[in-house]
């Protein structure tokens, strides 16, 4: 259960006194929201295992043969109805593209003959940047495969060299190109905090990406997960995860980066499974909350630095959309003494924009 909040006084007009200031949430419009029909694909296709990766306790699923899932696949979809508001299909987990062929174009054939049906919307796929080739790309984007998220984590060559992920920024770029030529859709995963990963190098990864304008971004902090390589290397001494409230902060900043420059961020943080064993690293159950909230204050913030000097005597006054008021204060009102630091009262309405406004 959340917890309670005290209610924030509503405006007695209106405005709630003088407008100086009216602006929109930083985030961009996100696109309409679909359900996800998620395939899971544990470890299927990994050249080698990731020092940070348990596939199998991060989906619940464990690696079953491809044919078994092909035939479940199969079935499920025969029963999907044709609706208004069909469902996405998502292959996740594993290199889906390093799939050993026929299974790559057979899952995409399979999902589809569903298309042109009505029973799904759309069809996306997870793989490695090193695992991407432009005459692929372009047979599944002719099945009907619409959009590739690239698990990149970094596009830092000393990060992706110390957590071993076998290829280096240049083929992160390389892939990125292929999969808009291929006219596909790109999603753009990091994973702040990997080893060698400094937040100098985290925010130069989030100006890259925000450069790439893909459709969509992840963000997931790096966890130290139970019988991962990187669970060993943090036991003697070797990895040094980074502190929560130094995570949020760059996520804050990142958010605000890559909300500038058009692109929505689908998740941030590992959504947590029975069985997910985390040993240390930046967990939070609303990690997302947090790092929205920050956000937003940061960019409440910068909004109040351009205005004029208000009058001695004026009152400076937040309103706030009731829609945002629990992003806003964050878990138990914790940013509210944030707001108030910046000389802000908080009030709510009904009016869909923030504003600025002097009392």
């Amino acid at each position: 259960m959340s917890p309670r909040r005290s209610p924030l006084p509503s405006p007695s007009e209106p405005s709630g006194g003088h407008i100086l200031l009216r602006f929109p949430h930083p985030e961009p419009p996100r696109p309409t929201r679909r359900k996800i029909l998620p395939v899971f694909l544990p470890f299927a296709g990994c050249p080698q295992r990731c020092i940070f990766c348990d596939q199998a306790a991060q989906t619940g699923q464990t690696p079953q043969p491809l044919e078994d899932i092909h035939a479940r696949l199969e079935a499920q979809l025969a029963e999907l109805p044709a609706t208004a508001d069909p469902p996405e299909l998502a292959f996740y987990g594993g290199t889906f593209t390093a799939l050993p062929a026929p299974w790559p174009r057979r899952f995409v054939a399979l999902a589809g003959h569903h298309l042109a049906s009505g029973r799904l919307s759309r069809i996306r796929c997870s793989t490695r940047p090193d695992a991407v080739d432009p005459a692929q790309l372009a047979e599944l984007k002719a099945l009907g495969l619409s959009l590739v998220e690239l698990g990149v984590q970094s596009f830092d060559d000393a990060a992706l060299l110390a957590s071993r992920r076998g290829y280096g920024g240049a083929t992160v770029l390389a892939a990125c190109a292929a999969v808009r030529e291929a006219g596909l859709g790109l999603g753009i995963q990091l994973m702040p905090g990997l080893p060698g990963h400094t937040p100098e190098a985290f925010r130069a990864d989030v100006a890259q990406a925000a450069a790439l304008r893909p459709e969509l971004a992840r963000l997931y902090p790096c966890l130290v997960l139970e019988g991962t390589p990187l669970a060993a290397l943090w036991r003697a001494g070797g990895y040094a995860p980074w502190e929560l409230e130094a995570t949020v902060d760059a996520l804050a900043l990142a958010l605000l980066e890559l909300w500038a420059a058009g692109v929505p961020t689908a998740r941030m943080g590992l959504a947590e499974q029975e069985g997910l064993a985390i040993l240390a690293g930046p967990r939070h159950p609303a990690l997302g909350q947090l790092a929205r909230g920050r956000a937003l204050l940061r960019h409440v913030a910068a909004q109040l630095t351009a205005l004029p000097e208000p009058a001695p005597s004026s009152k400076m006054i937040l309103n706030l959309p009731r829609r945002l008021q629990g992003e806003a204060l964050g878990q138990k009102n914790a940013l509210a003494p944030e707001y108030a630091a910046l000389g802000l009262a908080l009030r709510l309405w009904d009016e869909p924009d923030l504003a600025l406004c002097a009392e």
